[in-house]
């Protein structure tokens, strides 16, 4: 006689399926990517389905097993792919009416597809057995190897458990959780307040029917009250042994209809913090495996509960400091309309060193809009802002000038952060942090504005922070350049030059800090781009809506921006100031509101020791003229421009002072630039060979000018020249 693979007379062995239909065993084939299970004819007859090779979607299947098999089956999937063994498991095929026909044993292989992270396929057999288990579709006991099921629903419960951020998410977490072979109808989760038993949250109930149990006495005779008392769980394995127990309560439970409940202690760090309840509408007996599986799942579930606890009071702490040093705009002030916004940065305590404020100056005639950013986003970040912030407002009501305002705050936050870096015996420690000194030097930026909102005039001082920008009455947006120095904290002797800019009627000014231009991967010219979109959109009349509009362009829209998702995305705290000036002047005639005038103007000084503002200068007018019909004026303008700065600055000992202004309708508008210096000596056009470096001023403006003149002034004089704008083709 011969075996295995000996000669066997001849005759070739069956197809490997054939053999398999032989011994009534059938084969499928589960793509967990796409979601479809392919059935030979033997496995899709012991689904019951007819006996012929078919390819279902998963729903599909699921509709043929008993659902407390379904759920386990999951469990020991995960868990031999994990460990790369064999799944094994007894499912109940039911029929269409929900009755169980058969009980069939699955042993399956997960193939792992490539390297890709959560994809495999299933590949096992099916073979129905003959010793059905006992029980009725609605309660059975546990299938298949429950205690490897056990293992892979704790671990995915832990960690569904452990990325609950709040104690919603938590509730939410555990209303979810499927148990191997048994499942709750009912939860509710306990805390405790005093003496006093509440309700955190419930599943399974309808609302209010949590009424009875709020605000319960910790000394009542109910069991969650009692797991409190005394840190036992209790089991009830049937309402007979309910209302024995705890009469008292009992009709407070007999209207839910349960059969079984279990009451488990919440306890972290040795303290029982509250209870968890998990009730059912079929009996359970509570085996030592299913008591052990509860009281895993309730210890995991009192850590989250705990950290979500904590978490939501820091939250709500910060957030409450934070909010709490930055001010209200005040009261309405005629002639101006001011909106402001504030974003925390996302994680950790939300809380950093970004602020505005609103201080009123002596005298009562103008106010001071002050924007800044201290570094860090950490609770000293947060305590040195509001030093700051408070230094500053002192330093404003004294009367003094927005550049001394940010020179004294420069020394001040210098001499604060420096101390820092001395030990408890008043001696200079290392910077690196030596014992009783703490080395933590911080800087600010800072912009500072002193507004005078009659005439509209900025008087404008800046340490290291983003230029402003101005959206025109024609919804025209240009950067608007000022003179600048360190930020506050580096050079406790560092000079604040003063810009002075006119904000016109219909104009509106942005301050912003640098986390609502760079945020999202964007640096200072992408992220200006991202923010012109919308204050070109912005229609003037709701300063409030841009205001909210700026932020959603960042971070897109939410109702709170502190919390939430959105906070896990933030990159930097943001703070945005908007000031307005009334497009019509206060007290006019009720409604003959004006359109904003036609009109369009920039002033900016070119100092000695500044020539290389002279290219910002040359981008301000582009940007003005942006929408010009005629580009080769715009050419021509920015030409004359160059030449009459680099003028001023090359043959007099003083600065430039440029004015720009277009007024009109788009198609004849009129451009005139003007540039005054304080020399009296006045150009005269002269006649440079073609290897002169210089002299062709004037003869440019001759060529290029509409008009031109040269303009004595009582101190100096102006050179000035004018374009005038065609109807586009």
């Amino acid at each position: 006689m011969r075996t295995g693979s000996q000669d066997t007379g001849g005759a070739a062995l069956p197809p490997a399926g054939d053999i398999l239909a032989l011994i009534a065993t059938g084969f499928w084939r589960w793509d967990n990517a796409t979601g479809l299970v392919t059935l030979d004819a033997e496995a899709a007859r012991l689904l019951g389905l007819p006996a012929e090779p078919v390819t279902l979607t998963e729903a599909g299947v699921r509709s043929r097993f008993h659902p407390v098999d379904w759920n386990e089956i999951h469990g020991i999937v995960n868990l031999a792919v994990a460990e790369g063994t064999l799944a094994e498991a007894r499912l109940r095929i039911m029929d269409e009416q929900g009755q169980v026909i058969r009980t069939v044993r699955s042993r399956s292989k997960p193939v792992l597809a490539g390297d890709i992270a959560g994809q495999y396929e299933l590949i096992g057999t099916l073979q129905e057995v003959n010793d059905p288990l006992p029980g009725s579709p609605a309660r059975t006991p546990v299938t298949g190897d429950w205690r490897r099921s056990r293992e892979a629903f704790l671990l995915d419960a832990g960690r569904a458990l452990a990325e609950a951020r709040s104690t919603a998410e938590v509730l939410r977490v555990a209303a979810g959780l499927s148990m191997p072979g048994f499942e709750p109808d009912g939860l509710a989760v306990f805390g405790v307040r005093g003496d006093r038993l509440t309700i955190i949250g419930h599943h399974g109930q309808q609302p209010g029917d949590e009424g009875p149990f709020t605000e319960m006495s910790l000394a009542t005779d109910y069991p969650a009250a009692d797991v409190v008392r005394h840190g036992r769980a209790v089991y009830l394995s049937s309402p007979a042994e309910y209302k024995h127990r705890y009469p008292a309560t009992w009709p407070l439970a007999e209207r839910f209809r349960r059969e079984s409940w279990a009451f488990l202690p919440l306890t972290v760090a040795g303290r029982t913090i509250g209870a968890w309840m998990a009730a059912f509408r079929y009996p359970v007996q509570f085996t030592p495996d299913e008591r052990s599986v509860l009281t895993t799942v309730a210890r995991m579930l009192a850590q989250a509960l705990s950290r979500a606890g904590i978490a939501e009071s820091e939250r709500e702490l910060t957030d409450g400091l934070q909010r709490s040093m930055l001010p209200t705009l005040g009261p309405d002030i005629p002639g101006l309309a001011l909106a402001a916004r504030y974003v925390p940065t996302g994680g950790g305590l939300q809380v950093g060193g970004d602020w505005y404020d609103m201080i009123p100056l002596p005298g009562g005639r103008r106010i001071a809009l002050v924007i800044g950013d201290v570094q860090g986003h950490d609770v000293r970040a947060a305590g040195l802002m509001g030093q700051l912030r408070i230094a500053l407002r002192a330093y404003a009501a004294e009367g003094h000038r927005p550049d001394a305002v940010l020179a004294r705050a420069s020394r001040f936050l210098t001499g604060i952060t420096d101390s820092h870096t001395y030990g408890s015996t008043g001696g200079p420690e290392s910077r690196t942090g030596a014992a009783g000194g703490t080395a933590d030097p911080r800087f600010a930026t800072c912009l500072y504005v002193e507004a005078d909102p009659t005439t509209g005039v900025l008087e404008i001082a800046r340490a290291g922070h983003p230029d402003p920008v101005v959206r025109i009455g024609d919804g025209t947006v240009v950067v608007r350049p000022t003179e600048g120095g360190l930020p506050l904290g580096i050079d406790p002797d560092a000079d604040y030059p003063t810009t002075r800019v006119v904000l016109e009627r219909g104009e509106t000014m942005m301050l912003c800090t640098d986390g609502l231009i760079e945020t999202g991967g964007h640096d200072l010219d992408s992220g200006w781009g991202r923010l012109r979109k919308v204050l070109e959109r912005y229609g003037g009349d709701n300063l409030e809506q841009l205001a909210d509009e700026l932020v959603q362009a960042v971070h897109g829209p939410t109702s709170h921006y502190s919390t939430g998702p959105l906070a896990d995305r933030r990159e930097d705290d943001i703070a945005v100031v908007l000031l307005c000036r009334a497009a019509v002047e206060e007290g006019g005639a009720a409604g003959t509101g004006t359109a904003p005038p036609r009109l369009r103007r920039f002033l900016l000084t070119v100092q000695q020791a500044e020539p290389e503002r002279i290219a910002g200068a040359r981008q301000q007018l582009r940007e003005l003229l942006h929408d010009w019909t005629q580009p080769e004026q715009v050419d021509s303008a920015v030409l004359m421009v160059s030449e009459m700065l680099t003028n001023v600055l090359v043959h007099t000992d003083g600065d430039a002072l440029l004015l720009v202004e277009a007024q009109g309708e788009v198609g004849e508008r009129r451009l005139r630039v003007e540039v005054a210096d304080g020399s009296d000596e006045l150009p005269h056009k002269r006649h440079p060979g073609e290897l002169a470096s210089s002299g062709r001023g004037l003869v440019l403006m001759e060529l290029l000018a509409e008009a031109w003149g040269v303009t004595p002034r009582g101190e100096g004089k102006s050179i000035w020249f004018e374009l005038h704008e065609s109807p586009a083709p």
